[in-house]
């Protein structure tokens, strides 16, 4: 499913314009995106838990020459699923 899928998807189950349906998806987005930038996380019980977590600097190979190469350390967004969710799946 891709965005335009989930926009559809959005409207036809909340009974709102396709426009409003995009509009509020990018806002979820924007704000999710907006706390992780703060170091927040965001918890939706039942669905799951985004937040960032910190990767240690280390020092990784060039496939091609064999040489190290330093990996700076950085942070990444990480999601964790829901019970909810996980059950839904299986």
């Amino acid at each position: 499913m891709n965005k335009s899928e989930l926009i559809e998807a959005i409207a036809a189950s909340a009974d709102i314009p396709k426009a409003a349906a995009g509009r509020a998806l990018d806002a979820m987005v924007e704000s999710i995106t907006d706390a992780l930038k703060k170091g927040d996380q965001v918890a939706l019980v039942g669905f799951g838990t985004f937040s960032v977590k910190e990767r240690a600097a280390r020092t990784g190979r060039n496939p091609r020459t064999g040489d190290p190469i330093p990996i700076a350390a950085a942070k990444i967004p990480s999601f964790k699923a829901g019970k909810a969710l996980k059950d839904a799946v299986n």
